[in-house]
């Protein structure tokens, strides 16, 4: 099964003009796969190149979207893609890096300005569903003249068509898909309005105070989060269904990172965004929408290394961690009502 036949109608900008894409790749043969991939999306080709290129000369203009596949970084690359994320943070484009899973982490490290879309391993039908993605981005963007209807209909089209091209590349391929898990990309239409945190605060006041109609301070309590050791065997619990019954039926990333998480923050240990996705049980590049959408809502943050510029870390936002020290304390209050 070769690659599936996405062709779209030209992208074009507010202005009428079709849209550039810039591509930076080694080697030729990569360069000319992308360069496929982005004319088959409705996209013109601009500036065509390695990351190595980005470095020679003076700053060059970057274009509405710039397609990147950096597989292995090195030193010089990542530079290169330091200085790209910088660039198109501030001029407002789009940007999506294709890596491996060994170079995640030095790309989402260097990748820090522009919140660029990561696909980690990518299939050609994923990379052409992340520029329909992007698409649906841009603002003032003329894509057929979509109604705001259409355009949140296209938004969540492209979730599952997603799921539909990683099937149809696992049937290609023959090949399981390990120990990723299964893709649940379409569980984003939960959003993360599920999760709610507030912080406790007990009333307190002193004796005779409300007489005269003073208020004390509140005194905020934080409930104790739970052992790490505890969060371990819930995890490993949790693991262990997939022995029994299909993966597919428990796939759950949001909840299952927040438990990893919040074993790493018990633990005082730092927790690299390849672990976090291997925790979350679904493919990297799943995983990583999840983390940019937990995130967003303030659960997740992302902490850069002190003494290493080259890393960075995710963890649990003080009101998540709050959230899961009650929740566990809630739960151990069941649990003994219930003995």
């Amino acid at each position: 099964m070769g690659q599936a036949d996405f062709v779209y109608e030209s992208a074009e900008d507010a202005a009428g003009m079709p849209m550039a894409v810039s591509i930076f790749a080694d080697g030729e043969d990569m360069q000319g796969l992308l360069r496929d991939d982005a004319e088959a999306a409705g996209f013109r080709i601009g500036e065509t190149g390695t990351l190595h290129d980005l470095l020679e000369g003076d700053a060059r203009p970057v274009t509405d979207l710039i397609l990147v596949d950096c597989p292995r970084p090195d030193m010089a690359s990542m530079a290169a893609l330091s200085r790209l994320d910088s660039r198109a943070a501030h001029s407002g484009a789009k940007l999506i890096v294709s890596t491996s899973v060994d170079g995640l982490d030095d790309v989402f490290c260097v990748c820090a300005e522009s919140y660029p879309q990561i696909l980690v391993d990518p299939q050609r039908a994923e990379r052409v569903v992340a520029l329909g993605r992007m698409l649906a981005e841009i603002p003032n963007l003329r894509l057929r003249e979509l109604s705001e209807t259409d355009r949140l209909a296209l938004l969540r089209l492209t979730e599952q068509v997603g799921k539909i091209a990683e099937r149809l590349d696992r049937m290609d391929s023959g090949a399981s898909t390990g120990s990723w898990g299964n893709d649940a990309s379409a569980a984003n239409d939960r959003g993360a309005g599920a999760f709610r945190f507030e912080s406790p605060v007990d009333s307190y006041q002193a004796p005779g105070m409300e007489r005269h109609g003073q208020g004390a301070p509140q005194r905020k309590t934080r409930a104790p989060l739970p052992s790490a050791t505890l969060v371990r065997k819930i995890i490993a619990a949790r693991k262990l269904r997939a022995r029994f019954l299909d993966g597919e039926l428990f796939a759950d990333p949001a909840w299952d990172m927040l438990l990893d998480l919040t074993a790493a923050r018990a633990e005082h240990a730092r927790v690299c965004v390849t672990s976090l996705c291997i925790a979350s049980g679904v493919p990297p590049t799943t995983a990583l929408r999840w983390i940019g959408q937990m995130t967003e809502a303030g659960l997740f943050q992302r902490v850069e290394d002190d003494t290493d510029r080259r890393r960075a870390f995710i963890r649990l936002s003080d009101k998540a961690a709050d959230g899961m020290a009650r929740y566990f304390a809630e739960l151990g209050h069941e649990a003994k009502m219930l003995a």
